[in-house]
């Protein structure tokens, strides 16, 4: 099995409704030191395509993505999308996003999102842009960090820039004691980086994770919602919840 950056551009947000209109991805090598010697993500195979959505695209979504009607004219229908038979680890930024469309789920997710974030907590913005724009600042170059972002939330582009994120978090990583050797061990550290330490949401946004901080009604309330958050059960699970 094989690491695939992977990213798509929408309809919309809403997974259960919404389909996909144009996907990427990028084949990786089989280890991360491999992926880490390659000269540019332009050597890497690659996959682009649109599709022809049964619903309407939302005007939210087109503004991110400016594909419009015109230009899915003649492209095979969404469904008719399907992911690489031998991915093995799916990786993106905010990946749950696209797994969810792709009906990849189950696969072995890797978000450089959350790397980000644990990283570099202290930074006001973790999008990929502001990620890119932040190694443009540490090598002095800003107009090179402009320059990928033009096309952003193109899928192609997107997954591009994602590899050179991604190299340049493995690079942290590493420097800060974290195994990285195999996809699997940087599976490990974004499942560390995706367990919350403090509520980001609801009427307990900004507290702690902590007993004595937290209140356990609302824990236990929201363990038995139908949708939950398989990061934020485990944060309650190792507070002692």
């Amino acid at each position: 099995m094989k690491p695939y950056i992977f990213d798509t551009e929408t309809t919309g947000t809403d997974h259960e409704n919404d389909q996909i209109i144009e996907a990427a991805w990028l084949e990786l090598p089989e280890k991360p030191h491999l992926f880490a010697q390659t000269r540019s993500p332009e050597d890497f195979p690659h996959y682009l395509e649109r599709f022809r959505p049964s619903v309407p695209i939302q005007l939210g979504a087109q503004a991110t993505h400016h594909i419009i009607c015109s230009d899915l004219v003649g492209c095979r229908e969404s469904k008719a999308f399907k992911l690489p038979k031998d991915i093995g680890w799916m990786i993106g930024h905010n990946i749950d996003f696209d797994a969810k469309f792709s009906k990849g789920m189950k696969l072995k997710r890797i978000c450089t999102l959350a790397i980000s974030r644990f990283l570099f907590p202290d930074k006001d913005s973790h999008t990929q842009s502001a990620m890119i724009y932040m190694i443009g600042r540490r090598y002095s170059k800003e107009e090179w960090a402009r320059g990928l972002l033009k096309n952003a939330h193109a899928a192609l582009d997107d997954v591009r820039n994602n590899a050179i994120l991604l190299r340049f978090l493995l690079s942290e990583a590493m420097d800060k004691g974290h195994a990285c050797d195999t996809w699997d061990e940087v599976l490990e550290l974004s499942d560390t980086a995706r367990i919350p330490t403090v509520m980001g949401f609801g009427k307990h946004k900004g507290t702690p994770i902590v007993r004595g901080q937290l209140d356990p009604g609302y824990v236990r309330w929201y363990r038995q919602q139908a949708e939950t958050d398989e990061y934020l059960l485990e944060a309650f699970k190792r507070a002692g919840f």
